[in-house]
């Protein structure tokens, strides 16, 4: 059987032995977290009171996510815990780029703790401050650095952020990419001002084209791993957006053929996807926005409607799991969690709590203090921008 025959199951509401999809396995299973680490988790927290603070991604695993003290996307956590100074811990269930965003936005006596330090992410690792750098001598080198604005999603390291700070630009979330893009756009006189975003090509295709109305031929993609990142310099004189060529390993495997199957297995059904997903997904969306949107937009839909969402799964089995009183369907054909996102598991948590507990930090994320007054300025600006909110 190929993978176009296989049929889409409501997250839940159905099991398929030909495939590892869905939710549900045959035959007796042991339950999702050990009893055992359940109890270990509470005493820790409970020995540990107002001391730590558990941050919890919405993409994190259930057994996490329940013992996460608030639950949001990256920015608003790091925010969250900038907001509680009385809190020694911050224990981040999320991935690194986000444990060093808490870590820049707290104070200095606050510690930041990642239970598994290989909790990266792949997209951010798309982007490393060399390439960058040779990428912006490129740029010179064609005559057009003097007219390019970088702009990096909040997805990306802290040297990239702080890349930004020191070189006129700005971070942005997925809500508030086309405000971002708008001031970046104004800061070059003439009108001629480039941007280059970093590290989803996607998210800066899909604002630029889609909210800015920039033409797709004026979109180049710069590849770190080609020679002049595969562009001459007429292409670079010529583009509007120089898309870094990056990606979310989640949300780029969703595809247009499958919007179109669903289509046809559930007229009437609505489509709704993060701006990570490519380009021609997007456009055959009903609807596109961030997680906090997506979530928002589950929650006020009227029962009895039929969804299929492009983001990560544990999200849309949460949310499926929440609203019985609507049909949710995963945007793909298999089950596709974040690898690195899910190496935040219920050992790892114990033990940092428990090693919290014991009087031992462990798996302390930290940003040097010259990288984190750069990245401050690039955060700043996204600040200061009027509008939208600042969320992922």
């Amino acid at each position: 059987m190929s993978l176009v025959d296989l049929p889409l199951l409501p997250l839940g509401k159905g099991r398929d032995l030909d495939a590892e999809r869905g939710v549900e396995c045959p035959g007796d299973l042991p339950a999702a977290s050990d009893p055992g680490l359940v109890e270990r988790a509470r005493a820790a927290k409970a020995a540990l009171g107002e001391r730590v603070f558990v941050l919890g991604h919405h993409y994190q695993r259930d057994e996490v996510i329940q013992f996460a003290d608030v639950t949001g996307d990256s920015f608003k956590l790091a925010r969250d815990a900038a907001a509680r100074p009385a809190a020694e811990f911050i224990v981040f269930c999320g991935v690194h780029f986000m444990a060093e965003s808490a870590d820049i936005l707290t104070s200095p006596a606050q510690q930041v703790v990642l239970p598994d330090l290989a909790a990266g992410c792949s997209m951010a690792d798309m982007a490393r401050l060399r390439q960058v750098e040779d990428a912006w001598d490129a740029m010179a080198d064609a005559g057009i650095q003097d007219s390019v604005v970088p702009v990096t999603y909040m997805n990306s390291s802290a040297d990239i952020k702080a890349f930004c700070g020191r070189n006129g630009g700005v971070v942005c979330t997925s809500s508030n990419a086309d405000v971002a893009l708008d001031w970046a756009f104004s800061q070059k006189a003439g009108g001629d001002a480039k941007i280059l975003f970093l590290p989803d090509q996607h998210l800066g295709r899909n604002t630029a084209v889609l909210q800015m109305g920039i033409a797709l031929d004026e979109c180049v993609v710069w590849d770190p791993h080609q020679p002049g990142g595969g562009l001459t310099a007429e292409e670079l004189q010529k583009a509007r957006m120089i898309l870094w060529k990056g990606h979310c390993s989640v949300h780029g495997r969703f595809s247009e053929d499958v919007v179109d199957e669903l289509r046809v297995k559930h007229p009437g059904i609505n489509i709704l996807v993060h701006p990570e997903c490519k380009h021609e997904v997007v456009l055959k969306a009903d609807l596109v926005g961030s997680t906090e949107f997506i979530i928002k937009t589950i929650k006020a839909a009227e029962p009895g409607t039929v969804w299929a969402i492009g983001t990560e799964l544990n999200l849309v089995k949460r949310l499926a799991d929440a609203h019985p009183d609507k049909t949710i369907v995963f945007l793909d054909r298999n089950v596709c969690y974040c690898s690195t996102m899910n190496r935040i598991d219920l050992p790892h948590l114990v033990w940092a709590l428990e090693s919290l507990v014991a009087g031992t930090v462990v798996n302390q994320v930290t940003v040097d203090p010259e990288t984190e007054a750069d990245a401050l300025v690039a955060l700043q600006r996204m600040l200061d921008l009027p509008g939208k909110s600042h969320r992922d």
